[in-house]
């Protein structure tokens, strides 16, 4: 029986040395190994944690997902940002965020630096044009004194009338900062031509004398205001249970107001204004210009379907590889003619419009060309864009979504954004869903309506001279085909 037994054990060794040679002699067998525990990609985006949510009697929501780790992000997500303000206080409420950390009727900015730091925290905070957020990421175990700090900074900040005269400064410098940077100069005045004489045509930080001029009556008012209850959202990630949060957010936040004194602020409507702004600038090496058509709102069907469609397009840079090989259309028709350094598609929502369009940076004697091919690459959305190319897009498009939710402080930022822009957190599976019922035809129907024969607007910023006049670039908004 034994000598048996060695027999069969010897044979499998020589069948597994056999095996593990076949790849060596040529023979056409692939070997792949896989864990029994690795999950698909339907198991995994069915078993990511539910987002709990709880309302407080002021309205005031608190909405978590816990996903076990060690460390956590919360904060304070709120429906106030630049469209909010006027042009008196434009800059208001960015300014407010900058003196939310200056100090507390308990603590000084001192003291809210060490007790941070103490903790090995991070604290931070930013205003975009439709919403202020606050938020801190420390360990599991510092959620209660994170969330007392969120609280003390939004009720309690002293705004000092020396802390407020040396923050104008501050913001001064960081607005020369922002003009360096013009990407962001090329999008504000694209905003500024498309909502023309509207709020969202306005900057985040504001001009000049606003900044020289917002006091503290100002500051209190906007926080009066906008600073209640329905209007927030404390969202958490991480580490974190959601009834200790719930529990907190009690503690901390139940005082908050949910009625207005006077009027109640309405949201403001933004219309859009097909037009251009050139700054033209030839002593600048590069040209970089915008253009974009009015895109929807973040709760409007259609989104899904823009998303894919910017997702078509692309982003590109020339120091990237692949060259005239890459998938996108757009990218490959720059790489093999040089006509342009780079660029990137966006795709720009707010609560009831939004921007769909392009940013490209290139030489100052391409431009021509590079708008040429890119309303070209529109008109081809609109008329003849192929399954293949809407289900590589898809694919690209639910890698992205799930590679922007790596860490606690993204899933937090999604999970309050959402809150306010949707009033829930949309589950991943219900998304994927909305992704997957995009096909070619959809693509071409939504762009059509969005882009065709639509007004675009255009900034252009650097050595411009060869943009094509606004009149040439409207006229390639359709096709005369039969």
């Amino acid at each position: 029986m034994a000598s048996s037994l060695l027999k069969v054990t010897s044979s499998v060794v020589k069948v597994l040395a056999t095996a593990h040679k076949a790849p060596c002699t040529g023979a056409l067998m692939t070997w792949r190994w896989r864990s029994t525990r690795a999950a698909t990609y339907e198991q995994t985006i069915l078993n990511v944690p539910e987002t709990r949510v709880s309302n407080l009697e002021n309205g005031l929501r608190v909405a978590t997902e816990d996903s076990g780790i060690p460390t956590c992000t919360v904060g304070l997500w709120i429906d106030a940002g630049s469209r909010f303000e006027n042009e008196k206080n434009n800059g208001v409420a960015h300014f407010l965020e900058h003196m939310a950390f200056k100090g507390t009727k308990t603590r000084s900015q001192t003291d809210l630096e060490l007790e941070v730091e103490n903790m090995g925290a991070h604290l931070n905070a930013y205003t975009s044009r439709e919403q202020t957020v606050y938020y801190a990421k420390c360990f599991q175990k510092d959620l209660p004194k994170a969330v007392d700090i969120l609280s003390d900074i939004i009720q309690n900040s002293l705004l000092g009338e020396q802390e407020i005269e040396r923050e104008r400064g501050v913001i001064l410098r960081e607005m020369q900062e922002v003009e360096t940077n013009l990407q962001e100069v090329v999008f504000d005045h694209l905003h500024a031509t498309a909502f023309q004489g509207t709020a969202l045509g306005r900057t985040i930080l504001g001009p000049t004398q606003n900044i020289q001029s917002i006091n503290r009556n100002d500051l209190l008012e906007y926080i009066g205001t906008h600073y209640k209850g329905p209007r927030i959202v404390l969202a958490a990630a991480g580490g974190v249970n959601h009834e200790e949060l719930a529990g907190l957010a009690s503690k901390h936040f139940g005082g908050l107001s949910a009625g207005y004194e006077g009027e109640i602020p309405v949201l403001p409507h933004c219309r859009f204004t097909g037009s251009e702004i050139r700054v033209r600038d030839d002593s600048m090496p590069l040209a970089h210009v915008a253009i974009a058509v009015e895109g929807c709102g973040w709760q409007n069907p259609d989104n899904i379907a823009l998303m894919v469609a910017n997702t078509l397009i692309g982003s590109w840079d020339r120091s990237y590889g692949g060259g005239a090989n890459h998938a996108s259309p757009l990218a490959a028709a720059s790489a093999e003619s040089g006509l342009c350094h780079s660029f990137q598609s966006f795709n720009t929502c707010y609560t009831d419009t939004g921007l769909w369009g392009l940013y490209f940076v290139s030489d100052a004697m391409t431009i021509e060309d590079m708008m040429h091919v890119v309303q070209a690459e529109w008109m081809r959305l609109c008329s003849s864009v192929t399954e293949f190319e809407v289900t590589r897009a898809k694919n690209l498009l639910k890698t992205n979504m799930l590679l922007q939710l790596d860490g606690s402080t993204p899933i937090a930022e999604d999970v309050g954004r959402q809150m306010l822009c949707y009033g829930r957190r949309i589950p991943l599976p219900e998304l994927e869903a909305r992704i997957e019922a995009v096909n070619a035809k959809v693509v071409r129907d939504v762009c059509t309506k969005y882009i065709y024969d639509r007004c675009p607007a255009v900034a252009g910023v650097g050595p411009v001279e060869q943009l094509p006049d606004y009149n040439r670039i409207r006229s390639a908004m359709y096709w005369l085909r039969l």
